[in-house]
């Protein structure tokens, strides 16, 4: 064999040798503790849902799927820490309609770009709001509402848990579809709006179905309609606000997102693993238990899903002149 016919040998084996180890690595992953990125403190919904999801996957997977709560800034931090991570697989982030739906929109100095920062690779579930208001609000459903604040503009208010929240942006999608002006009042939280609306001192506010539904059920305050294109399954007798207002839909959603950058096929993995447990019954019943409505999507579902939503709430946020960042 002539020196030239082994040197090109040698060199194809080089050259095959990083094709080889990649695909090695795509087979074995996760061959190390996977992470997923909550943007929130323990408690809330895409953390305990999320949780329970890492718990699931943990038992399916060969390595570890581990919950790294990074709170700060209304989900920024985490979200902004998700984006920066290293695209090799091992970081998932909770992406929601907050900090990846209504943050683009309505933060300018946002240190993250929801579209091209991430691949979404699927929804985990959504959740309705609800408006609900204190019984001595005199209308009792939607058309009420709106011909009320048809005869008053303006003199109707509303609380929420703070400018450019999910309950702000559904009130303000509302007032845009229904023709109407409502005075926003914003608290530092849902907590103390949630406070005030049960002693009266605001009529009605936008509120999530887990939140409100133990005062529904107690009598003090009644819910006027539901945000989602459906009606509840918690509370079916409520109407959906669309049965009023064609189109209108409102949800608080969560699902995993990676760096963009991420192997396809790990993303593939990733989808296919999780929307089979979406739609586990046992593991769905679950999920409903804590409050969500479970929603497996494809990659490519995925993907469409937020860039609509960051288009409807860029749209809510220019007509109602919201910004939190000057």
């Amino acid at each position: 064999m002539s020196v030239q016919i082994v040197r090109r040998s040698l060199l194809g084996a080089a050259l095959a040798l990083p094709a080889l180890r990649s695909a090695t690595a795509q087979e074995a992953w996760p061959a190390r503790p996977v992470r997923l990125l909550i943007p929130f403190p323990p408690g809330q919904a895409t953390d305990t849902i999320g949780r329970v999801l890492a718990e699931a996957l943990s038992a399916k997977w060969p390595q570890r799927v581990v919950v790294e709560n990074r709170a700060g800034g209304a989900g920024v931090v985490g979200t902004e820490a998700g984006a920066r991570a290293a695209p090799d697989g091992y970081t998932l982030v909770a992406s929601t309609s907050g900090t990846n739906g209504i943050n683009p929109s309505v933060i300018r100095s946002l240190p993250y770009d929801a579209e091209r920062d991430f691949n979404y690779v699927t929804l985990m579930f959504t959740v309705p709001l609800m408006i609900v208001a204190h019984p001595s609000f005199a209308p009792n459903d939607i058309a009420g509402l709106i011909a009320a604040a048809k005869a008053d503009p303006g003199g109707i208010s509303y609380g929420s848990g703070g400018p450019g929240t999910s309950q702000h942006m559904s009130a303000e999608l509302f007032c845009s579809r229904a023709g109407v002006r409502l005075t926003h009042v914003p608290y530092r939280g849902s907590g103390p709006a949630v406070a005030d609306l049960l002693a009266g001192n605001i009529p009605m506010m936008f509120d999530s179905v887990a939140s409100a539904l133990p005062h529904i059920r107690g009598g003090r305050i009644k819910a006027l309609g539901v945000t989602s294109a459906a009606r509840a399954p918690q509370l079916p007798e409520v109407p959906a606000i669309a049965e009023a207002i064609p189109g209108y839909e409102a949800i608080g959603w969560a699902g995993i997102a990676v760096p963009a950058g991420t192997p396809e096929a790990v993303v593939n993995r990733v989808n296919a693993d999780v929307t089979a447990l979406l739609r586990d019954p046992a593991f769905a019943a679950r999920v409903v238990q804590l409050g969500g409505a479970p929603a497996p999507q494809s990659v490519a579902e995925a993907n469409a899903f937020v860039r609509a939503e960051i288009a409807k709430w860029r749209e809510v946020a220019r007509n109602a002149d919201v910004r939190l960042d000057g």
